[in-house]
């Protein structure tokens, strides 16, 4: 009990104090558990075992990415991701190679596994990096995603890789060849077929906890069926995810599996932070430093020189290789692997997480100097690149009833992309029978909408039926993102007022429409022409908003709405007497 003050305690001082530096979260949970790990303190001295015990947030995180991943999304991106992820992976993994096996003389499969390891970039740091510098929404933004994203994809079967090379992988007990393709053939059929009905089953009779416990249940189910056919746990789970990208319980599975994810993630980069032998900068100092300064020297020059073949200035293309010139947090999962297979020594796998570790620490401190010493103006993308192909939509609908479904039909009609949100999963199967793109999910949890896209959309509908959700809702959208337009749905008076007070810029009462056409048709069956009786439905129509806007500015006062009530009632009559006169 008393190691798990330590660890959270940590992490609360260090992460962050690394933040605010701009030195990333990551760089913060590792610097904690050096400080905590038998280097320093020597709080905790077993880290082997939590480090066995945290590799779960690597799963969980290879999950995620699978979600993420939507074939579509990917056929689009194919020729950046191929040419620009391929070939920086490709040669700074042949690159290094080649200065391992021949300059160093390391073994041929030593040196093959640690250079792919290096290859690897951080995708957590480098894109938070890109976003606070503003890259992200231009297509500097987009060549580095699609390098990040390939080497995402490469995690997976580098670990395949990593254990096929393994000594230990040719035992006398090893399992029959078949075994392997069959677990992944079950786990895609699987996947395809028979999740998404246990999915409604359960959303319809278990309660938020359950579709906790079964997303959590998929990933680890994934990840053991992997490990019992002898392949790796991280597979399983990135297959998973894979698989359900295009589930109406996408958003669902990841906001389930989110905090999860980010608890187990920061106990794995603390407990790598115990694990790095940093004796070796006492004891290797040269070696360690010319590993940090080579590797980042060569990544950045890699990324450069293949950004700058799509005709791209050198300034802004070592600008990019810069901010991916660090090592990434699945080299440190490659050691661990590599280690326990037996392909490793302790001794090159603590230089490997070591360099890796420097390498991120050093990563902003370096672009932060180039930055300075760069032509601003050089450095900013061209307006005539900077259309990013975002293809999350800006339309968020939460509640996809009756109500949600006439705005996500026009929508629709006029070819324009929206994400709709509905915890009803019968209603949800119903509606994408005709062609809607709606997804499981309770909007009254913020981590739901996050995961749909809420700090991407510029509009948000609120469609909601139970009127207090759809005010928390509102105030927590107004409070953390003041630029989105909210459209609300109120059901009285009361509703109104208090959604206008909270900060919805356009609210709609959801029968006053249809309620005024029943007051025109009754005007009409009591004798009055159709133009008398539209003049008067639209007397009152006018009128009637008018006073509500004065009742919205005066709050919930009682005395001051009724009075303003009373007032309009005699405003109202006066309307009307003087519409009745003659010309």
């Amino acid at each position: 009990m008393l190691s798990v003050v330590y660890f959270l305690l940590a992490a609360a001082i260090a992460v962050p104090l690394f933040k605010r530096l701009g030195l990333g979260a990551i760089l913060g949970y590792l610097a904690a558990g050096v400080v905590i790990g038998p280097a320093v303190l020597g709080l905790i001295n077993d880290p082997e075992n939590v480090l066995h015990f945290s590799e779960i947030g690597v799963i969980l995180l290879l999950f995620v990415i699978g979600l993420e991943l939507e074939p579509a999304k990917l056929w689009a991106m194919r020729a950046q991701v191929l040419l620009l992820g391929g070939g920086q992976l490709l040669l700074t993994a042949a690159i290094s190679y080649l200065v391992l096996a021949k300059g160093f003389g390391m073994g041929s499969n030593s040196a093959l596994v640690v250079s792919m390891a290096l290859a690897l970039s951080s995708t957590a740091f480098a894109v938070q990096l890109m976003a606070d510098k503003g890259m992200m929404g231009n297509e500097d933004g987009r060549r580095g995603f699609s390098i990040l994203l390939f080497q995402d994809l490469a995690v997976v079967p580098i670990l395949f890789v990593v254990q096929a090379l393994s000594p230990m992988a040719d035992k006398p007990d090893a399992l029959p060849w078949w075994i392997a393709p069959a677990a992944v053939t079950l786990l895609v059929v699987f996947a395809r077929f028979l999740i998404n009905p246990a999915l409604n089953f359960m959303s319809r009779y278990g309660g938020a906890e359950i579709m906790t416990v079964v997303a959590l249940l998929i990933v680890m189910g994934a990840a053991v069926l992997m490990d019992s056919a002898g392949l790796s746990m991280g597979l399983g789970a990135f297959l998973a995810g894979m698989m359900l990208a295009n589930s109406t319980f996408r958003h669902q599975l990841e906001a389930d599996v989110e905090p999860f994810k980010g608890l187990s993630l920061g106990l794995f980069f603390i407990s790598i932070g115990m694990t790095l032998n940093l004796g070796l900068l006492r004891t290797e100092p040269m070696t360690v430093m010319a590993g940090t300064l080579g590797l980042m020297a060569l990544k950045a020059a890699v990324v450069a020189a293949l950004v700058m073949l799509a005709r791209v200035p050198w300034s802004r293309a070592l600008m990019l290789g810069l901010m991916l010139s660090q090592g990434g947090e699945f080299g440190f999962v490659i050691m661990s692997q590599a280690l326990s297979d037996k392909l490793l020594d302790a001794h090159v796998a603590g230089l490997v997480n070591l360099v890796v570790g420097l390498s991120m620490a050093l990563t902003s401190p370096v672009v932060i100097w180039a930055e300075r010493r760069m032509d601003k103006k050089a450095l900013k993308t061209p307006e005539k690149e900077s259309r990013f192909e975002e293809k999350s939509p800006e339309v968020l609908i939460l509640g996809f009833g009756r109500f949600g479904q006439v705005t996500g039909r026009i929508l629709a009609a006029n070819h324009i992309p929206f994400t709709a949100l509905d915890k009803d999963a019968d209603h949800i199967e119903f509606v994408r029978r005709f062609g809607n793109k709606v997804f499981y999910g309770d909007a009254a949890r913020r981590e739901i909408m996050e995961a749909a896209g809420l700090s991407r959309a510029r509009i948000v509908v609120v469609a909601i039926d139970e009127p207090m959700i759809a005010l928390n809702v509102v105030e927590y959208v107004t409070h953390n993102y003041p630029k989105i337009t909210l459209i609300a749905r109120a059901h009285n008076r009361a509703d109104y007022i208090k959604l206008k007070a909270s900060g919805a810029k356009v609210v709609i009462r959801e029968v006053f429409a249809g309620a005024l056409e029943a007051a025109t048709e009754t005007l009409v069956a009591l004798g009055f022409s159709d133009s008398q009786a539209l003049s008067a439905a639209n007397l009152f129509e006018q009128h009637d908003r008018k006073l509500l806007e004065k009742q919205a500015k005066a709050g919930e006062d009682p005395d001051k709405l009724i009075q303003i009530g009373l007032t309009g009632r005699q405003e109202l009559e006066e309307l009307f007497r003087k519409d009745q006169q003659p010309d």
